[in-house]
């Protein structure tokens, strides 16, 4: 399979291409092929910014830092961040889910899926309940209740919360989505990027969508003139707000919905195509 171009004359040139990670832009492996490299490489030489946009937090963007050129902008954490990864991951913005909020749809949540236990990812790390499958390259987090991961003496003392994630182990990934929306999507916002029931809730209104036209605007950048890449339903927003954007083959079917064109898989570098037939359009 080809990736689909739209015809040279039904958009305009791209400035900005926004490219998820996990199962888009890496292989399965977490690699970035020499060939992905060199097509972000003279993207940029041709005059378009490249953004990483992701679901990963700042501290999980050691998968691409050997390839940061002149693409130094992350967007993590489903859009909940801003990160300068030319200095290490600095922050330099962030769009907080609130404590109150969060620990109002911990309660929704444990009342319409029982069993279902969290996570949350702050600016400074991850911290899980016990019944939350461990990161075991986490070794820092803190083991406790939602409830006590949530606390703050003092209001806006803590370090923000990035993302609220839920786990069950029994229901289906799709159901648990629709599910939680349902419970708790008039506070927050619910997505979700893994094969398993994992779901990653945000700051109501905040989306990788959101956070990339936000750095768009700030650039003169029309939504026309962007191209985008994901495989999850965490990315069909962007990909939706997009002038281009492609669902890798290997994408989830309301991905392939969404986007306007189609790619081969991440481990055929389905991105890196794209971006040939783009530069070679020209």
């Amino acid at each position: 399979m080809t990736s689909s171009l739209p015809a040279r004359d039904a958009a305009p040139v791209p400035r900005l291409i926004a490219t998820d990670l996990d199962g888009t832009l890496l292989r399965d492996d977490k690699s970035v092929s020499a060939r992905t490299v060199a097509a972000l490489a003279a993207a940029e030489a041709a005059g378009i910014e490249v953004f990483f946009v992701t679901g990963r937090p700042a501290r999980w963007m050691d998968v691409v830092s050997d390839h940061v050129h002149g693409h130094g902008l992350a967007i993590c954490a489903n859009g909940a961040a801003v990160v300068d990864l030319h200095s290490g991951g600095t922050f330099l913005e962030v769009r907080p889910l609130e404590r109150p909020t969060a620990l109002e749809v911990v309660q929704r949540l444990r009342i319409a899926a029982e069993g279902t236990s969290f996570a949350v990812e702050l600016t400074t790390g991850i911290h899980y309940e016990p019944a939350y499958p461990p990161f075991f390259f986490d070794p820092g987090a803190t083991v406790a209740t939602a409830e006590k991961l949530l606390f703050e003496e003092t209001p806006g003392a803590a370090a923000p919360v990035l993302k609220l994630l839920a786990q069950h182990q029994d229901l289906d990934p799709d159901v648990f989505l629709a599910l939680a929306r349902e419970a708790a999507g008039d506070l927050a916002s619910f997505t979700r990027s893994s094969p398993t029931a994992l779901l990653e809730i945000s700051g109501l209104g905040v989306s990788k969508a959101s956070t990339l036209a936000h750095c768009c605007a700030e650039r003169g950048i029309t939504a026309a003139e962007v191209v985008a890449f994901g495989d999850m339903p965490n990315d069909i927003e962007m990909l939706t707000w997009a002038g281009r954007s492609y669902a890798m083959g290997n994408a989830h079917p309301e991905v392939i919905t969404a986007a306007s064109g189609r790619t081969v898989a991440n481990n055929e570098d389905g991105v890196a195509l794209v971006i040939e037939e783009i530069l070679a359009s020209l």
